[in-house]
């Protein structure tokens, strides 16, 4: 795995997302911040790293990209990169995948998990979680395992 930074941003996963999304118009890139989330809501097998990395990363723009958000985007690995306002059912999505990603059979959870960093690993998922589902004041504690 590779990652530097156990915020939604610092992996491989992320970067990858991030180079794709700042090569491609603004108006198409709810649409692939869309497919990285399904895919990762949709699968029903192992759940590899670097697709959770992405999926993570897609539900933190999202969270940041809404109105009234105070979750931050990513200043330091993508400055300029611009999402458009997404819609209600984006951010229901992004919890799904969220929650596929903390699912036992992922590869990127079971990583966390063997880290001194897991707990706090989870604890950022919650508030990222938290920020998705307006339940803000609650998201302070770690995330449940589905």
């Amino acid at each position: 795995m590779g990652t530097w930074d156990m915020g939604p941003f610092g992996n491989d996963g992320a970067a990858d997302l991030l180079d794709d999304l700042g090569a491609m118009p603004v108006e198409r890139r709810l649409g692939a911040i869309r497919g990285v989330l399904s895919t990762a809501a949709a699968e029903r097998d192992y759940l590899e790293a670097p697709e959770g990395q992405m999926a993570v990363a897609a539900a933190a723009l999202i969270a940041a990209a809404r109105a009234g958000s105070a979750f931050p985007a990513d200043p330091v690995y993508a400055p300029d990169l611009t999402v458009p306002e997404p819609p209600r059912r984006l951010a229901v999505l992004a919890v799904h995948a969220l929650d596929r990603v903390l699912a036992p059979d992922s590869e990127l959870a079971e990583l966390w998990d063997e880290t001194d960093g897991g707990q706090e690993w989870l604890a950022h998922l919650a508030r990222l979680r938290a920020e998705l589902t307006g339940d803000v004041d609650r998201g302070c504690g770690p995330v449940p395992r589905p």
